[in-house]
């Protein structure tokens, strides 16, 4: 199965889209720019989903639903959130079919033009601000912190699966506050949400931090994010979080009365992150055999295979470990197929991901042990039948920090700090990753480096060294260095 697998180090786009198809992840789909997902991949983003709107509920939040299609005017109530969306947006026109009058299949009803064309949501804040007008009265109805999980559409020309596509899957939080203070503190608590997420759950580690001007979401007044690095040393956004001030309360005219009985405008922030981190998963763990996956996020944690065969002793011995593992929260699968060999299961479940895999044939059942072997080193270990649900239990526990140690390490290896901008371009040309560099803050040098090197700013660090120095671009005063790299 390996073998049907390009090697990173040869064309790493064909590799990531190998691992999607061969481990079952996505299929494309007859609509141009968009994937079906598979059992596998939809499994993993389950995971994910359910992890995170745990978090999000722990934090107060509650989740609610709004409808897909948007009226063409809100968008334009934002001036910047529509010029940011305009070239993304499909559009309904036209409300009913009609059989061709030639006998050719249907064609849309030209009487059935709809009086104001809607939007497929391409992001939910004018249609979500829209309501809260009328939910929100006075200072006893805030802060109103609601989720939304839901699918939109981006008109993407160029796709990829899980990573860029027409439609995808996410979660957006949108929520009102009194204070300028409370939505931000709103904002960053969420940037820490994602981040604990992305390093606890996915074992893939990020920089946060804040988007420039230039990167911030449309009609933010700030946008946090975190970045990830992949194996190929592209950065990917993994999660955004973004203050959006006044600006939506007051182009849907959205006030609040305060208990000093003053009319006035509320506060909001936004946040998502979407299907993306199922790609950015298979890109942080991955190898030439097929999928890796973290314990934590893993749809099926260990695989039992019965060895030469699915006997009735080995099945038996089987049900008792998965038992055992379940017992402990562990997701367990048996394999009793018959008509496949051993070999060819191994190569299976190594392409698919699973983090642990269990032998068990009537030689370990004498001498009362298993073979286990684990998915991240490759490495098999003979283990006491009677200690191991314990060792498994504390080996799921060790490949996920193994996973992200290793992650973590990769990052830092291909992080690297210049002065100069013939520095830059030379460690971007010949090593690529991140490069940590000082910015004088105007989008002019920013726009500059992205025509002239395809790089961009993927944040400004808020953790870190955040000494000032001159920029590597004008020489111009720099208040600190700024996180450069190609990206996805």
């Amino acid at each position: 199965m390996a073998k049907e697998i390009t090697n990173r180090q040869d064309d790493y786009s064909q590799w990531y889209l190998d691992i999607v198809k061969k481990a079952q992840l996505a299929d494309n789909s007859a609509v141009r720019g968009c994937m079906v997902i598979k059992p596998t991949g939809y499994a993993i983003w389950e995971n994910m989903k359910a992890q995170l709107d745990k978090m999000f509920k722990d934090t107060g939040h509650v989740n609610a639903y709004f409808p897909l299609f948007i009226p063409k005017s809100f968008l334009s109530k934002e001036a910047d959130h529509v010029e940011g969306f305009a070239k993304e947006c499909a559009v309904v026109t036209h409300h009913r079919l009609m059989n061709n009058p030639n006998g050719s299949g249907v064609v849309v009803d030209p009487s059935a033009k709809l009086e104001e064309e809607l939007i497929v949501r391409p992001t939910s804040e004018t249609i979500i601000w829209n309501t809260y007008r009328d939910w929100i009265q006075s200072y006893r109805d805030l802060p109103l912190l609601i989720n939304q999980w839901a699918n939109v559409v981006r008109w993407e020309m160029r796709t990829r699966p899980f990573l860029r596509t027409a439609e995808f899957l996410w979660q957006e939080g949108h929520t009102a506050h009194a204070t300028s203070e409370e939505a931000l503190e709103e904002s960053k608590l969420i940037h820490e949400v994602y981040a604990r997420f992305a390093e606890d759950y996915m074992a893939m580690p990020v920089i946060k931090g804040a988007k420039t001007a230039n990167e911030r979401f449309a009609g933010a007044v700030e946008t946090f994010t975190i970045e990830a690095m992949m194996q190929d040393k592209k950065a990917l956004q993994a999660g955004t979080s973004h203050f959006l001030g006044q600006n939506f309360a007051k182009a849907f005219d959205v006030k609040y009365l305060t208990s000093e009985n003053k009319e006035e405008y509320v506060w909001a922030s936004s946040w998502g992150v979407s299907t993306r981190l199922v790609g950015g998963l298979v890109m942080t763990h991955s190898d030439d055999e097929g999928l890796v996956l973290p314990p934590k996020l893993a749809p099926t944690q260990v695989v039992i295979v019965p060895i030469p065969k699915p006997l009735p002793e080995l099945l038996e011995k089987g049900e008792e470990i998965a038992k055992e593992l379940k017992a402990k929260g562990i997701s367990v699968k048996i394999d009793d197929d018959a008509s496949k060999r051993p070999g060819f299961k191994f190569a299976e479940y190594e392409m698919k991901g699973i983090p642990v895999r269990i032998g068990i044939g009537p030689r370990d059942l004498e001498k009362g042990q298993a073979e286990v072997a684990r998915r991240d080193t490759k490495e098999k270990t003979g283990v006491r039948l009677d200690g191991l649900g314990q060792y498994i239990e504390d080996l799921l526990v060790t490949i996920q920090d193994n996973l992200l140690n290793k992650a973590k390490a990769f990052r830092d290896e291909n992080t690297h700090t210049v002065d100069s901008y013939d520095e830059f371009k030379s460690v971007l040309d010949e090593k690529g990753g991140f490069i940590m560099a000082h910015w004088d803050g105007t989008t002019e040098t920013e726009l500059k480096v992205k025509e002239e090197t395809k790089a961009t700013i993927r944040c400004i660090p808020i953790e870190g060294d955040l000494s000032p120095g001159e920029c590597m671009v004008t020489g111009k005063p720099s208040k600190q260095r700024v996180i450069f790299a190609k990206a996805y």
